[in-house]
C-alpha cells in the first residue's frame, strides 16, 4: 500500500496548522511550524488568495493527512457517510474518529497516530481479547481494547501515557488508570473533535 514517507512537519507547514503528526514534539519550541509558519518550498512565502476550490481542497488535504488515510479510503468514508442519515460532515468524521489507530493514539497509548498504526499492525493490542492489526478497524460502543500482555510493549505504552498525559482524552473512551485498557462508552460526536475543522468544505468538494 503506498504511504507518504517525506518529512512529516512538511505537512504541518503546507496546512498551515499543527496537525501532530510528531507527537510530543509538536508541542515544544522544537515544532517546525513554530519555526517557520510559511509554506515549504520555494514559493512557500508567498501570501496568495485561495479560491472556493481551494479552500475546499486545503481542508480535505487537512484532514487526511490528520489520520493518515490515503486519497482512495478517504472518499471511501465519505461514500459511506453519505448513505447514512443525518449530517455527513459530523458522520464521516465520526468514522475517521473511531477507527482502531485514531482510538489508541486519543487514550494516549501512542504519541502520535502513526505511531499508534505501527503499534497495531505488530499486533501489540486485542480488541475484546482478540488480537486486531487493522488500523482502519471501526470500533463499536461496548469494545473493551487493551494491550497485549509483552512486557516490552507495556513499558513503551507506559512511557507513551507519561509523555501525553497532558493530551486532552476523550470523553467517548474510558481509559482505565493504572492498567493499559479502555473501553468505548459510546460513539463519537462533531463536539468530540477538538481541532478546527470545516468539515462542509469537504462535502462541498466531493458533492461536485
Amino acid at each position: 500500500m503506498a504511504r507518504y514517507i517525506g518529512a512529516a512537519c512538511r505537512l504541518c507547514r503546507r496546512e498551515g496548522t499543527k496537525l501532530f503528526l510528531k507527537g510530543t514534539r509538536c508541542t515544544t519550541e522544537k515544532c517546525a511550524l513554530a519555526k517557520r509558519e510559511t509554506a515549504p518550498g520555494q514559493h512557500g512565502a508567498r501570501r496568495t488568495k485561495l479560491s472556493n476550490y481551494g479552500m475546499q481542497l486545503r481542508e480535505k488535504q487537512k484532514v487526511k493527512r490528520m489520520y493518515g488515510v490515503l486519497e482512495s479510503q478517504f472518499r471511501g468514508y465519505f461514500s459511506v457517510a453519505a448513505k447514512k442519515k443525518g449530517i455527513t460532515g459530523e458522520i464521516l468524521l465520526q468514522i475517521l474518529e473511531r477507527r482502531l489507530d485514531n482510538v489508541v493514539f486519543r487514550a494516549g497509548f501512542a504519541q502520535s497516530r502513526k505511531n499508534a498504526r505501527q503499534i497495531v499492525r505488530h499486533n501489540h493490542i486485542l480488541v475484546n481479547s482478540k488480537k486486531v492489526n487493522i488500523p482502519s478497524y471501526l470500533v463499536k460502543t461496548g469494545d473493551e481494547i487493551s494491550v497485549c500482555n509483552k512486557d516490552k510493549i507495556k513499558k513503551v505504552v507506559t512511557d507513551n501515557r507519561e509523555f501525553t498525559k497532558t493530551f486532552e482524552k476523550p470523553s467517548w473512551i474510558k481509559v482505565e488508570e493504572g492498567v493499559h485498557n479502555l473501553k468505548v462508552v459510546r460513539l463519537p460526536t462533531r463536539e468530540d473533535v477538538s481541532i478546527p475543522i470545516n468539515e462542509q468544505l469537504i462535502v462541498e468538494l466531493y458533492s461536485k
